[in-house]
Parts: structure tokens; sequence; C-alpha cells
């Protein structure tokens, strides 16, 4: 939530006085309400716009869900014995009904494009999953695994997970899933972590903090790999330094932790299940994220890890699958980073096999564009991959993608970037280039699309043309 906000209360007794004092009828009366406060810069998420009269705010789904699961909470009950803490059921708890409840709320605040999550936030949701998680724990795993589930679904932003973090839920998760066997268990609560971190630094440091890392690790080591879908998320979440209000992201600092545990060996060895695995693209980026530094990108090849992932680049071409493809090649952008893993990449035949995955795709911009980037990485200060490049068909590539494909902006873009460190220190391939006629389809480019403006300059520049400013 960004911006003023305003209470429940406040919003309602606006709507009244349009209707009493203005004399609108209740459906006017509303609607400029809503006007008024979003013109005002009032953030309204959360908030019940129902018609006075007509509708109540006790009457919405889930004020309704929040309301029976606070009901039934109060009969989880905590006892000491011995200095332990113990949570019992007394004998009127319907464990059935707490289930039906939360896997309700999950599917109410899951509907995209909705407003039930942050209606569930601003009416203590968060506080109240965070408490039934914590009385729940292991011991009543069907519920807990809806309650999880529930809690995924509600941190969808700052706000909530700012909650979340004052409610002590870092701790209370490590906790369950510290104590836990369950790949159940361990899946739902890694999609908690995965929610919460993204956007949060602080909620990050918390998580490794409580060596989430240590967890990450060990759960890779004994569970299968092709089920690990939730516990990718998380890293990448963990990994990404999406917090604006952050000038110096920590994350780069938990990359390389990871890596140094035995993180990134692992990643390595996901790849290894190959295409069969459903988690397969989530791996992909999960290792990507933490590839930060040459270090880790050599480590990973040393490992294996370009094999593996050249691997699933001609599996992906051979089942036409678009979303592995795309997933590969992404990685191999990052991993190709390292001057010592761009030879590797080259010397593997990489170049060769990206060409035939351009061609198996050859209808998809998307995944043309991935296959760009890494020419772009590999051609990078490396007059001699440029050439090879050119050998194996970059240029065509580019030439036919461009004519084929003229409004998807962020290809021709790649394009433009990929043409200039092909020709930037390879005269030959400039004089090959512009003969196919790839001038007049970076001026185009140029001319179309704003985001296209510096590469296809640059692009015209170091294809040794005077007027590229034009």
């Amino acid at each position: 939530m960004g911006g003023r906000t305003i209470s429940q209360q406040a919003f309602d007794a606006l709507v009244t006085e349009n209707m009493d004092d203005l004399g609108m009828d209740p459906d006017e009366a509303l609607q400029d309400a809503i006007q008024t406060l979003t013109l005002q810069g009032v953030d309204l998420s959360g908030i019940i716009k129902c018609l006075p009269g007509v509708k109540n705010v006790k009457d919405n789904p889930v004020i309704q869900s929040l309301d029976e699961l606070k009901n039934i909470a109060d009969h989880l009950v905590v006892s000491k014995s011995d200095d332990q803490r113990v949570v019992t059921a007394d004998k009127t708890l319907d464990f059935d009904k707490l289930v039906v409840l939360l896997d309700k709320l999950y599917d109410l605040c899951s509907v995209e494009g909705s407003d039930n999550a942050s209606i569930a936030t601003r009416n203590g949701g968060v506080e109240l999953l965070t408490s039934i998680c914590s009385l729940l724990r292991v011991k009543f795993e069907m519920p807990l695994l809806s309650a999880l589930k529930a809690m995924s679904s509600l941190l969808h932003d700052f706000q909530s997970t700012e909650t979340f973090w004052h409610s002590g839920g870092p701790a209370i998760l490590m906790d369950i899933l510290n104590g836990s066997k369950s790949s159940n268990v361990l899946d739902s609560g890694f999609a908690v972590i995965a929610a919460a971190s993204t956007g949060n630094e602080i909620l990050k440091e918390a998580f490794i903090d409580l060596k989430v890392d240590e967890l990450f690790i060990q759960t890779m080591r004994e569970q299968a790999k092709g089920s690990m879908q939730s516990l990718y998320h998380a890293i990448c979440s963990l990994l990404t330094p999406d917090d604006n209000r952050v000038l110096a992201s920590q994350v780069y600092g938990y990359a390389r932790r990871f890596a140094q545990i035995g993180i990134a060996d692992a990643l390595v060895d996901a790849l290894r299940e190959g295409i069969s695995s459903s988690s397969l693209a989530s791996a992909c980026s999960a290792l990507k994220a933490l590839a930060v530094n040459d270090e880790i990108c050599k480590s990973i090849s040393e490992n294996g890890g370009i094999d593996a992932t050249l691997k699933c680049i001609d599996d992906s071409s051979e089942h036409n699958d678009k979303i592995i493809a795309r997933a590969c090649c992404s990685l191999m952008s990052k991993l190709a980073g390292s001057d010592a893993n761009k030879n590797a990449i080259v010397q593997k035949g990489g170049l060769d096999r990206l060409m035939k995955l351009s061609s198996r795709f050859s209808e998809d911009p998307s995944v043309l564009q991935e296959v760009m980037s890494i020419v772009t990485v590999l051609s990078l200060r490396s007059p001699e991959n440029a050439a090879r490049a050119i050998e194996a068909g970059a240029g065509d590539l580019a030439i036919q993608a461009m004519k084929k494909f003229p409004a998807s902006y962020q290809m021709q873009r790649q394009s433009c970037l990929m043409i200039r460190n092909l020709v930037v220190r390879n005269p030959e391939n400039r004089t090959l280039l512009l003969g196919n006629g790839i001038e007049k389809l970076i001026r185009k480019a140029k001319g179309s699309h704003e985001i296209c403006k510096d590469a296809a300059t640059a692009a015209l520049r170091d294809l040794g043309l005077n007027d590229y400013n034009a």
C-alpha cells in the first residue's frame, strides 16, 4: 500500500455524509466517495466498498471467514507442562471446519484482480493466521498446511509483510519448518518465505539471521529435488534486490553465503534431473539469482553447470518447451558473464546448439530474444567468439527475426545489442551484415520503438556508419 490511508469507519462516514447532507442516492454517494478520495491520493486498498442500506461490511465473505476463524482458533488451548509449551484442542474444536475456512480464505485472497487480500490484511488476517500457525505447529498437519497456504496468499504487499514481521512470523515459521520432516509442510512454508521476502529487505535479513540457508541445503539433500518449486522461489525472493527503500541491498552477500554452503552445487544437481523435473524452470531461476559474481559462475561451470544447462536447452528444443528454453537461456546468459565460461560454452558447441534452438522456436520472439542475449554476452570483448557466432548463423538470426517481428520491441532492442558486439571488433562482420540489409532494419527499430533508440544508435555507429544519429 502507498500514499495516504483511511479507516473503514471514516470511509463509511463519508459515504453516509454524501447521502445525508448532499442528498445523493447510495450508489452515487459511494462512487463520489471513491472518486474524491482517489483524487486526494488516498489509498483505498482493503476498504470494503458496499452500498449503505444495501450491504454491510460484515456481509463481506472475507470478513465472515476471518470472524469464523477467530471463533474456532479460540478453541486451541495453550498450556505448560514442565516448562514446555503444549497446544491442545478442546473437544468442541472442529478441525474439518477449520480446514474448510482456511481453504476458503485462500481461495478468496487468490482471486486475481480482487482486493480480498488487502481486505484481510486491514482486518487482522495476517496476525490471525500467524497466531493459528503458532498454535498448530507440526502437531496438527492438515490445518497447518491450509493455514500456511492461506498465509502465502495474504502476503502480497509491503503492509502485509511488515505485519507478518511485527507478529513474529519469521521465527514462528522457521520453528515450524525446522521441526518438520513433512515435504508438504516444507513446501507450503517455503511458499510463505517467498511471499514474505518479496520486496522486503528486513524480512530477507530476518530469514537469513534465522539460518534459512542451512534449512535449504538440508532439504535439498534429503527431499526429492523434483518437488522443490517453492524452495527455489524462496531462494529467488531472498536473493533479489527488490526493496526500493534500500540503497544498498545485502542480497549479494547472501548469495555468496548460499554458494559457500553448497546450494549452488545442489541446484546444479537439480538441473541434471533434466526436463522431466516439474521444477526445472524454477531451479534455473534460483541458480541465476545465486550466480552474482565471477567466482560463483566459474564454480557452477566447474561442477558441470554449463553441461547440464546445455543439455536442458537441447531437451527443450526436442520437447518444444518454450518455458524451459527461456529459463535455461536466461541462466546461460548469466553464466556467460564469466570470461572463463564464455570459452567453455563455445567449445562445447554452445553457439550451434543455440542456433538450433532458435530454428525450433523461430515463431516465438521471446525465445529468440533470450538466444540473442547469450550471443551478446559471449561476443562481448571477444572477436573470436563474434566471428564464430556469425559462422553459426547469429547474423541471419538477427536479420530474419527483425523482419518477422517488427513489433517485438524487446527482441528488436536485444538484436541491436547483439549486432553491436558482433561488429565492434570485427570489421569483416560489418561488411557482411550491411550487405544483407541490416542497416534498414536497425533504423526501422530505432524509429519505431523508443526503447530501441540508444541500442540502435550504438549498433549503427559500430557498423561504421557516419550518420548513426540520424
